[in-house]
């Protein structure tokens, strides 16, 4: 059956598409939530034949946006977003035929890289996604104490001011200070400044009891180094108070993450500290004495990451140890990257070549992707979802791709 993918022309029917497909409160700001959040030309629809008519039978979007790679290069990438399928049109292909249009535009436009973060987890790795990052929620109480000897002078100078999200320039500030940490960061993931403008949006039906977004800003000699979003919400236990404070990525150098995480554990009327979006080696974890030094921890998938190209993707990023690899791979929904592939890593620059030499491993796309960012990979063959023809050969790819760091986590888009 024919699909028909193409940009969506209609506003009105996109956005009732999206309404209908994430079923959440209808608010008059849902139309400034898509305006702020896609670029008009990076909103698409699909309609099967006889798929309605006052709606589209899915849709999809695309936020420009850029991450940041190991080696520190900053580059652009396809943030996928906005994905849903009519309730009525589900197993028909629609999902199939948005993605493989996703993949072509994005490799038309010369871009190597898609992330997305995923609603479901057991849906886009058929599509070629890797699980690139894992990101923990941790939980902390009042007061707890953070000990970093080596970061106590840099700490000390560092400032903390309380602003309001929505207030005049925040937002532009938070965008230059993750701009200027991603290189130190492998997997920050930046967003354009309309972006970062959605981020602040907050209509007062959205409101209702909460407070608005707070920003800590992080200064030292000047000028800002850091930077974390947070939102509190009373709560009074046994006549004292118990409220929590949700906290979301930690951005900055070490010792301004320090001086934010100090401040927002010894908040007024708070008593618990939720951390949502630490990646697997924050110091968080060290300055609090390891995992049993939180309340409590919990681990989710973070950044899917979708290599599009591979020979260019391939050459983006440093690695950690050569290799020379050849692989056998397998990629359905981008056919210009099936194949074989001579992956070699040397002096930490890499090189992905076509040739017909034996194939050392044989693997599907959404391995390499998974290993893109630096998060070890080495358990795929233990798995059963690498298959090696030579021995070692997929240790010395995993070793190569692996970096000393876990990737960072990135704000959920």
């Amino acid at each position: 059956m024919s699909i028909d993918v193409r940009p969506a022309q209609d506003f009105d029917r996109f956005l009732a598409t999206d309404q209908l497909v994430w079923f959440g409160e209808e608010t008059d700001s849902d139309a400034e939530h898509v305006r702020l959040g896609l670029p008009e030309d990076q909103r698409f629809a699909a309609d099967l034949p006889d798929g309605p008519t006052d709606t589209h039978s899915g849709v999809y979007g695309v936020r420009p946006m850029e991450m940041s790679l190991p080696g520190g290069r900053v580059v652009p990438i396809a943030g996928l977003t906005w994905v849903g399928v009519h309730p009525d049109c589900r197993r028909r292909g629609v999902l199939t035929a948005m993605m493989t249009d996703h993949l072509a535009r994005t490799h038309d436009a010369g871009l190597a890289v898609s992330a997305l973060h995923a609603s479901e987890a057991a849906i886009y790795g058929r599509y070629g996604y890797g699980n690139a990052v894992l990101t923990l929620q941790v939980e902390l109480g009042r007061g707890t104490t953070f000990t970093a000897p080596h970061l106590e002078d840099d700490a000390a100078r560092t400032t903390t001011h309380l602003v309001t999200m929505s207030g005049p320039g925040v937002t532009e500030r938070m965008r230059a200070c993750q701009l200027g940490s991603a290189p130190d960061h492998p997997g920050t993931i930046v967003g354009s400044p309309d972006y970062f403008s959605l981020m602040a949006l907050e209509a007062p039906e959205q409101l209702r009891d909460k407070e608005r977004r707070r920003v800590l800003l992080a200064r030292r000699d000047g000028r800002d180094v850091g930077f974390v979003g947070l939102r509190r919400e009373h709560k009074w236990s046994k006549a004292r108070p118990s409220g929590t404070v949700t906290v979301g990525t930690l951005c900055g150098d070490p010792a301004a993450r320090l001086a934010l995480a100090r401040r927002v554990v010894d908040l007024d009327l708070m008593g618990t500290t939720r951390l949502e979006n630490l990646g697997v080696d924050d110091p968080v974890l060290d300055w609090v004495g390891g995992p049993r030094g939180t309340g409590s921890l919990e681990t989710w998938d973070s950044t899917w990451v979708r290599l599009v190209d591979l020979a260019h993707a391939w050459s983006l990023r440093t690695y950690e140890d050569d290799c020379d690899v050849v692989v056998e791979l397998a990629d359905r929904f981008a056919p210009w990257n099936a194949g074989r592939w001579r992956l070699a890593c040397s002096g930490g620059t890499g090189t992905a070549t076509r040739t017909d030499s034996p194939a050392d491993l044989s693997l599907d796309v959404d391995v390499l992707g998974a290993g893109y960012l630096g998060r070890g990979i080495g358990s795929r063959l233990r798995a059963g979802l690498v298959q090696e023809h030579r021995p070692g050969a997929y240790a010395e790819l995993a070793r190569a791709m692996r970096t000393l760091v876990a990737p960072e986590p990135s704000i959920g888009f």
